[in-house]
């Protein structure tokens, strides 16, 4: 998939069917708009292409991020997009709908057909809706395809909803919302060495960043990608009270990978959320907190064993 991360003009030699939207968590909903853009290139020689936008890191205006941006790309891949314009908001965000058709669809995507869900809007202050969108483009031979919203629990899924279920502890809610686990990809930094020193099982640290949605603190089953395979885990993110009860103790997200040993501090993997396991609470002892751990780890192995035997 070529990415471009600004307004250019994108290789469609023959034209282009867009898939329109942000796009944050590449949810089920999403994949829809994606997929019809995908299925209707192929079937007419044109190329699948999908038109996103990137907020300033501090900006709140979609609310924390649920993806990476290299998750983000690799997940929209995956569904046969092969030309991904995600050009900075600020580069189109003042344009007409007009403008915003001549301009990006036209100039840009030498667009033949659009794909986008009813809720779609843009040009400046979303002037523009589903509606104005084929008024603007049937003069112009564009064809404007409205994909119905996905559904899940009787209403229609959206990030929001999406958002609201990870900071809720409602991991099976969001997964199936999203179509796939919830993962993340931050680096693996050093932490305080208390997992290896004092309790015998060591950890991997991926700190959320500031711009990331953070997930209910909790302990977790998980599964991490490491030396080319997916290894059962246990993931607790939270203050840590039992080792420090401080007000202003940092949250962590640690992962305890059974029978892993290795460096891979600088790393990137991919650590996938399966299940909620329990809350994170205070223990006595150190040794009441290194067995939640290694029973937690005990029963990712069981639960990711169940799940491919089943396979």
């Amino acid at each position: 998939m070529q990415i471009y991360q600004r307004l250019t003009p994108i290789h469609a030699p023959q034209g282009s069917a867009v898939a329109l939207g942000y796009f944050d968590g590449v949810h089920c909903g999403h994949r829809a708009v994606l997929g019809a853009a995908v299925e209707c290139a192929r079937a007419g020689g044109l190329t699948a292409a999908a038109f996103t936008f990137e907020l300033p890191a501090s900006s709140t205006l979609k609310g924390g991020r649920i993806l990476s941006l290299p998750q983000k790309h690799a997940r929209v891949a995956s569904l046969g997009i092969e030309e991904y314009q995600e050009a900075p908001f600020d580069e189109f965000r003042a344009l007409t709908p007009e403008d915003f058709v001549q301009k990006v669809l036209v100039d840009c995507f030498n667009a033949k057909q659009l794909f986008c869900g009813d809720n779609f809007t843009f040009g400046a202050r979303a002037a523009g809706n589903v509606e104005r969108l084929r008024e603007l483009c049937a003069p112009l031979g564009i064809g404007v395809h409205i994909v119905p919203m996905a559904q899940y629990g009787g209403q229609t899924v959206s990030s929001t909803r999406i958002r609201a279920a990870l900071e809720e502890g409602r991991l099976d809610d969001a997964n199936a919302m999203l179509g796939t686990p919830y993962a993340i990809d931050w680096p693996v930094v050093h932490g305080k060495g208390i997992g290896s020193g004092k309790l015998g099982t060591p950890t991997l640290n991926q700190n959320y960043p500031a711009a990331a949605l953070q997930p209910c603190a909790g302990v977790y089953l998980t599964r991490i990608y490491l030396d080319g395979q997916w290894r059962p885990a246990a993931t607790g993110i939270g203050k840590r009270p039992t080792v420090d009860s401080s007000e202003n103790a940092a949250v962590t997200c640690e992962t305890f990978v059974p029978d892993f040993s290795g460096n891979v501090y600088g790393q990137q993997p991919v650590l996938e959320f399966h299940k909620y396991f329990c809350p994170v609470r205070k223990f006595n002892s150190m040794d009441e907190l290194a067995a939640l751990i290694h029973h937690a780890a005990d029963e990712s192995k069981a639960y990711f064993a169940a799940l491919n035997g089943a396979k």
